[in-house]
């Protein structure tokens, strides 16, 4: 029986300028890939506050956590094709307040990418995350 449950996490999807904050992981799952900034939500946590707490700790950027806008479930797969784990990330809209980013925590690199570069091939990108920069720059308006 497998008892292992999905684990609740954050995306942060800051948009400034026609850009989008991502960060380049360090670590599996996804290492070397740009992503969002995020965590995993701690017990009796507010999504909101995950987000901006992962915000702060992977690019050290403040920001204001407007909305949850998106879910995405992400499956970390072995060598073998067998399950690892599976995440289920909460994207959350936040309001850059000030600061640059600088690659922190779980993050290598961290900096602004414009938008329109998400389609690039040159840039690797973690499952979906040019779908949800582009849900996030529409909402952000």
């Amino acid at each position: 029986m497998h008892t292992q449950r999905p684990i609740p996490a954050t995306i942060a999807a800051v948009i400034r300028d026609g850009q989008v904050l991502l960060v380049r992981r360090a670590n599996p799952p996804d290492q070397g890939r740009w992503a969002f900034p995020g965590g995993k939500i701690e017990l009796g946590e507010r999504i909101e506050d995950a987000a901006a707490r992962g915000l702060f700790e992977e690019p050290g950027v403040p920001a204001e956590p407007l909305t949850v806008f998106d879910a995405v479930d992400v499956f970390d797969h072995d060598a073998d094709g067998l399950l690892r784990r599976h995440y289920i990330l909460v994207a959350v809209l936040c309001r850059w307040l000030s600061g640059e980013p600088v690659a922190g925590d779980d993050a290598s690199q961290a900096r602004w990418v414009p938008l329109a570069e998400l389609d690039a091939q040159a840039l690797a990108l973690s499952f979906g995350v040019a779908v949800v920069a582009r849900k996030a720059a529409a909402l952000a308006g």
